[in-house]
């Protein structure tokens, strides 16, 4: 690791900050003002405590009221478990890394943490792929509907979509492939003390994006299509006399900017992942973290749609707050 020292403009020789004073391998540091760190410590820990509150009241809402239990909402408790393990498990680490502009928790927590970050992206997207096609069967074949999505069926889609993401991502970290090819480059040039970054070859971004995100996202606007393009032919028609439909056109609505939120969120970073080895890793990585945190605040907004636009989730949020949750049969609570 090449360590300069740089010459102030009074001609003194200053050496620059290092995550690691003592080591010939440390990254340097780049030390932000006191009051810019307590900002940002301030920003993010809100931004934390606000994404697993608001995931926490999701969970518990869908969790303890029996009219919600169906498969739709199995699938947001689904992803309001992912959103909630962003806030708790990523976010703080994060926190550090960015404001300390330095990793001090160890190579293991850092590949662990990567591997958490990545398999959440990941159930994220895939949570909203099957939530999309939830929806298809809703509204184009609403008298299959109930026999396709069954409870069964939806808990077994799950369990894929988590297995499926973790070992995407603890595999991809943990056995390197997002270095494959460019090990020698990456341990000469890149790798040094203080460093938790995820680096990756063409191949690996490439491959990583387009499983990811690009070829999940392709899936589910697609499915979303045919969704709009059915409802615009027959739903509307039909709603005035089958008031079920017209709920499931409802929650297809609001899923469909669940869906548009996670998209606005997260394209950032991904164009930015996909890009950067193209371009001789070029990005800042000033921008790379910053677009990590947009990502990070897709969980912040889930809970905060559910609220805008479930009538639901509003009742089941003031029973929970005036404490009648604690009743007996507060379970039995009809909310719709």
């Amino acid at each position: 690791m090449d360590v300069r020292i740089n010459i102030s403009q009074n001609g003194i020789l200053e050496k620059p900050f290092l995550c690691y004073e003592f080591s010939n391998t440390s990254c340097k540091k780049f030390v932000y003002p006191l009051e810019t760190r307590i900002l940002l410590y301030i920003l993010f820990s809100v931004s934390s405590i606000v994404t697993i509150i608001g995931n926490m009241l999701v969970i518990i809402t869908v969790i303890h009221f029996k009219q919600l239990h169906t498969p739709t909402n199995y699938l947001i408790l689904s992803l309001a478990v992912a959103d909630l393990l962003v806030g708790g498990v990523v976010m703080p680490p994060s926190m550090l890394r960015s404001i300390e502009t330095c990793w001090y928790l160890g190579d293991l927590f850092c590949k662990i943490h990567s591997s958490l970050d990545v398999t959440l992206c990941t159930t994220s997207i895939l949570n909203l792929c099957i939530i999309s096609l939830d929806r298809y069967y809703a509204i184009c074949h609403p008298f299959q509907y109930h026999s396709k999505m069954t409870s069964l069926t939806t808990l077994v889609m799950i369990i894929i979509c988590w297995t499926v993401s973790a070992s995407l991502g603890f595999g991809m970290i943990f056995m390197e492939l997002n270095i494959l090819g460019i090990e020698d480059f990456y341990y000469e040039n890149i790798k040094c003390d203080g460093s938790c970054t995820l680096f990756q070859s063409k191949a690996g971004a490439t491959i990583f994006s387009l499983i990811c995100f690009y070829i999940p996202t392709f899936v589910m606007l697609c499915i979303y299509l045919k969704i709009l393009h059915v409802a615009q032919r027959q739903v509307q028609a039909i709603q005035s006399i089958n008031p079920e439909l017209k709920k499931e056109g409802k929650a297809t609505k609001t899923l469909a900017i669940v869906i548009g939120v996670f998209l606005t969120f997260w394209t950032p970073f991904f164009l930015c992942n996909l890009i950067d080895p193209f371009i001789g890793y070029s990005v800042p990585p000033l921008l790379f973290d910053l677009f990590f945190w947009v990502g990070y605040y897709n969980s912040t907004c889930n809970p905060i749609v559910y609220a805008f636009f479930y009538s639901w989730f509003r009742h089941a949020f003031r029973v929970i707050l005036s404490k009648a949750i604690f009743q007996t049969n507060s379970s039995r609570t009809m909310l719709l």
